[in-house]
């Protein structure tokens, strides 16, 4: 079984959903060696975003988010001089699959598909972030 361990990095993930802040904070921590900091709204996000020196943030997008929200988070975090370096990674569902391609004028890095194989997320992570 081929691991990805990565250097240790910092990863924000943005998502309402605890099961999924859960095994992503437990994937990446064990598999990838990263430190993973969650935020349960794209507020919250935005906020650690900027004060917490992250290397990459990981922007899980459920059903119950609609379109101008994710979009409005990946916009406000390009504008802001303080987060636009920042490269964001959208967990996406079957339904977003469909934006794909709006996904990538946005400056989004790469969007993986949940439900992701959790050995794999660490690999797709690094590969996404040219983290070698």
């Amino acid at each position: 079984m081929h691991m990805t361990t990565l250097p240790t990095r910092r990863i924000l993930l943005i998502s309402q959903e605890k099961a999924v802040q859960e095994i992503t904070q437990i994937c990446l921590e064990t598999v990838a060696n990263c430190e993973v900091l969650t935020a349960d709204s794209g507020n919250e996000g935005i906020a650690k975003a900027e004060t917490q020196q992250v290397n990459a943030i990981l922007l899980d997008l459920d059903e119950m988010t609609v379109d101008p929200d994710w979009y409005a988070i990946v916009q406000t975090l390009q504008n802001n001089p303080a987060t636009r370096h920042i490269p964001v990674i959208l967990l996406t569902t079957t339904e977003h699959s469909k934006d794909l391609p709006r996904f990538n004028q946005t400056g989004v890095r790469a969007a993986i598909a949940k439900s992701f194989d959790l050995l794999a997320l660490a690999s797709q992570v690094a590969a996404a972030l040219e983290w070698n």
